[in-house]
Order: structure tokens, then C-alpha cells, then sequence
């Protein structure tokens, strides 16, 4: 199954994002998108389009006859209550992918070398997988595991594989650990990390990294197998809808 993600497109428009609202800061009575777009150096076309997206997230607001300010979720991630306000703001982001791509949509960090779920979103008709077994043992099986543990360096994946050694969970499972580090080793940025009845028989997964600075992260969604045709799309929206979470991360 060949899918294809522009890891760049993100990642790209969060810098932009983040120069957008350092320069909109600067000017407490608000500031014009044609202002923004001479000083940043950008076309107001795409100026438009990370405009919408911070105004959509509330990282910036409009005034009348004034134009951009700061927004509440600025402010918020920016107070003393930031962790409260971060996670308050990742759920709202996970129902909105959630309901976006029909599929349960998951955030997750590598922490102290596990990997932790962080949170998740699922409903009646975006189940979440089956944990039939702990999701930080099953690191070598899970689109996940996968996709945190292939943003690692070669030895802290060894270190990783030494701690949790590799168990058949399906007939799909690889548990041969030098094929599965040389297929960490090659996995390449542009494409997504799939789970395809791996870590459970049944569901199929994908995960993209949604990492900046030293903080290795991702963003997944499963699917019932009888879905499987939908992870083309959904893998699609997932990362194109990707920026505001990576924007969480990075104020």
C-alpha cells in the first residue's frame, strides 16, 4: 500500500505561522494582512491561507478597521497554566481530526524512552484499537512504535529493541530485529509509518512525525480492516491538518 505525505507542508507553514504571530505581537493595535505580508516577506495568497488557520485555532483574532491581534489560545499556551491549556487545546484538535478524516486519531510522544499515548479521540464510528497488549512493549509492531521510534538515532532504537525484544503479536508481525532497525533506519520523512494488522488482526494504522526541536512526536489514526481503503485520504487530511498541533508544540 503506497502512500505519500509532504512531511515539509507542516512543518513549512508552522515557521510561518510562528513569524506571524512574533510580528503580530508587535503591534498592540492590531495589524492589516497586507502590513504583515510587506513585513514578513510573503504573498498575501499564502499569507491568507496560514492567516485562516491561526484564526480558525484562535492563535490570533480580528478586530474591525484594525485587523490581526494575539488570540486566546496565544495568550493561554503562553500563561503560567500552560500545560492545563495545552491539553485543553490538543483534545479540541484530535475531535476536530477525528471527525474530519472518520477515523480515531491518536497524539503520541516518545517520553523517557517509552511510548506514552498522550491522548486520543474515538467515537461510535471512529473505534479506537484494541490495547490487548501495552502499547510500550509493542513499539516494533504498532504505526506508532514505529513512527517515534524511526525519528530516534540508531543506537537509542537498539537501546529501545534491547528493553522491549520484539514479540510475534500477528502473523505480521516482524520480530527479526536487525531487519526491523534497517527498516526504521530507511523509513523515509515523506512517507507515513503503517501498521497493517501488525500489532492487532483487524485494524489497520498510519502515523506521521510531528516533531520540532528535540520533542519526537506523532499523529495516527486506525481503521477497521474493512475500511482500509479510506487510509489513503485520511493520511492526507491527518497531515495536512497537522500544523495546529505542531504550532501547540512549538509556542
Amino acid at each position: 500500500m503506497a502512500l505519500e505525505h509532504r512531511q515539509t507542508g507542516p512543518v513549512y507553514a508552522v515557521q510561518y505561522a510562528l513569524r506571524v504571530l512574533e510580528t503580530v505581537n508587535t503591534h498592540r493595535d492590531g495589524v492589516t494582512a497586507e502590513q504583515l505580508a510587506r513585513e514578513i516577506g510573503v504573498p498575501l495568497g499564502f499569507l491568507s491561507q496560514v492567516l485562516a488557520m491561526l484564526r480558525r485555532e484562535r492563535y490570533l483574532g480580528f478586530v474591525p478597521g484594525g485587523g490581526y491581534v494575539i488570540g486566546e489560545s496565544t495568550v493561554m499556551l503562553g500563561a503560567a497554566s500552560r500545560d492545563a491549556a495545552l491539553a485543553d487545546k490538543l483534545k479540541g484538535i484530535l475531535a476536530e481530526l477525528r471527525d474530519e478524516v472518520g477515523a480515531a486519531v491518536y497524539f503520541s510522544k516518545y517520553d523517557d524512552g517509552e511510548v506514552r499515548i498522550i491522548d486520543f479521540a474515538d467515537g461510535p464510528d471512529a473505534p479506537r484499537v484494541n490495547e490487548w497488549v501495552d502499547f510500550r512493549s509493542a513499539a516494533h509492531a504498532s504505526a506508532v512504535g514505529k513512527c517515534l521510534l524511526a525519528q530516534l538515532d540508531h543506537d537509542s532504537r537498539l537501546e529501545h529493541l534491547s528493553r522491549h525484544r520484539p514479540a510475534r503479536l500477528t502473523s505480521r508481525t516482524e520480530v527479526d530485529g536487525r531487519v526491523l532497525l534497517t527498516k526504521l533506519e530507511r523509513q523515509p520523512a515523506s512517507l507515513p509509518t503503517l501498521d497493517l494488522q501488525e500489532y492487532a488482526v483487524g485494524t489497520v494504522c498510519a502515523a506521521i512525525p510531528v516533531t520540532i526541536g528535540k520533542t519526537v512526536a506523532c499523529l495516527a489514526l486506525s481503521l477497521p480492516v474493512t475500511r482500509a481503503h479510506r487510509l489513503r485520504p485520511a493520511v492526507d487530511t491527518l497531515n495536512e491538518r497537522a500544523a495546529p498541533v505542531l504550532l501547540s508544540l512549538s509556542i
